[in-house]
C-alpha cells in the first residue's frame, strides 16, 4: 500500500495506536489524530525513526473548527486522504439514573458526532476523487445491553448505524465504510472499568451478576487483533464489502 494515505483518530493510544503502527508497517503514509497532543507526537517521532511516514496532528474531534484544520494540514503535507480510520473513543460508565448530562453529552461528542464530523469532512474529499475507505472502530456494546454503560453503547451504536448509512451514500463514487466492533481488549480502557489485576478474569469468565457473558475462546484480544480486522477491511481483499459490522470479541456476544 506504499503511497497510500490514511488519518487515525485517537491514535495516541490503545487501538488507534495499534492500527496506526500497522498502517504505517504496510507502507502508507499515516495522519495520527488525537487531542493528546504530547502522546501522539511521541508516536510520530517513534514510527518516523523507524523509516516511517507520519504526521502529528493535534485536535480533538469534537470540535468542528479543528476537524477540518487537522484534515486541511494532513493533506497538505502527506496528500490526499485514501483511507480514515475512526478510532477516538472513551468511555464514561454509571447507570442511567445516575448518569450526568455532562458524561452523556460528552461520550456522544466523540464516540457519535466526533465520528460524523471527521467522516462528512474526509468523505466529502473522497467524493471527489471517487475512491477511498472508511472503517469505524465501534463496540460490541454496540448491539448488546450492558449494565452501567448505556451512554457509551448508545453513542457507538449511534456511530455504527452513521457509518452503515454513510456507506450506502458513498457506494455510488466507489467508497466503502464499515465497522469494527472489538469485545474485551487489554487497554486503559479496559483496565479502566475494572480492578486492573481482575479485570481479564472478569472479562473471560463473565458476570452473571451484570448479566454478562464470558470470552467463549478464553482471552483477551489484543490491540492488533482489532488493527488486524481494520487492514482487511481497508484491503482489496474486502473489496466487495460494505456497511459491514465485523465483530471481534472472542464470541462474547454469541455471534448475534
Amino acid at each position: 500500500m506504499t503511497g497510500t494515505v490514511a488519518m487515525v483518530s485517537g491514535a495516541a493510544g490503545g487501538i488507534g495506536a495499534a492500527v496506526a503502527r500497522a498502517l504505517a508497517a504496510e507502507g502508507r503514509a499515516v495522519a495520527l489524530l488525537d487531542r493528546d497532543g504530547a502522546a501522539v507526537e511521541l508516536l510520530a517521532k517513534e514510527l518516523a525513526a523507524e523509516d516511517h511516514r507520519v504526521l502529528a496532528v493535534p485536535a480533538d474531534v469534537a470540535s468542528p473548527q479543528e476537524v477540518e484544520a487537522a484534515v486541511d494540514r494532513a493533506e497538505a503535507v502527506l496528500g490526499p486522504v485514501d483511507e480514515l480510520v475512526n478510532c477516538a473513543g472513551v468511555l464514561r460508565t454509571g447507570a442511567v439514573l445516575d448518569l450526568s448530562d455532562e458524561d452523556w453529552d460528552t461520550t456522544f461528542a466523540v464516540n457519535a458526532t466526533g465520528v460524523f464530523r471527521l467522516s462528512r469532512t474526509v468523505g466529502r474529499r473522497m467524493a471527489d476523487r471517487r475512491s477511498g475507505a472508511v472503517v469505524t472502530v465501534a463496540s460490541n456494546a454496540a448491539s448488546t445491553a450492558r449494565m452501567n454503560m448505556a451512554a457509551y453503547a448508545a453513542s457507538k451504536a449511534a456511530a455504527t448505524m452513521l457509518t452503515k448509512c454513510l456507506g450506502l451514500e458513498l457506494a455510488q463514487y466507489g467508497i466503502r465504510c464499515n465497522t469494527v466492533a472489538p469485545g474485551s481488549t487489554s487497554t486503559p480502557m479496559l483496565t479502566g472499568m475494572y480492578d486492573p489485576a481482575t479485570a481479564a478474569r472478569s472479562s473471560i469468565e463473565g458476570l452473571p451478576q451484570s448479566f454478562r457473558t464470558g470470552i467463549p475462546l478464553g482471552r483477551i484480544a489484543l490491540p492488533h487483533d482489532i488493527a488486524d480486522a481494520v487492514l482487511f477491511l481497508l484491503s482489496e481483499h474486502a473489496r466487495h464489502i460494505t456497511m459491514h459490522d465485523l465483530v471481534v470479541d472472542g464470541g462474547a456476544t454469541l455471534g448475534v
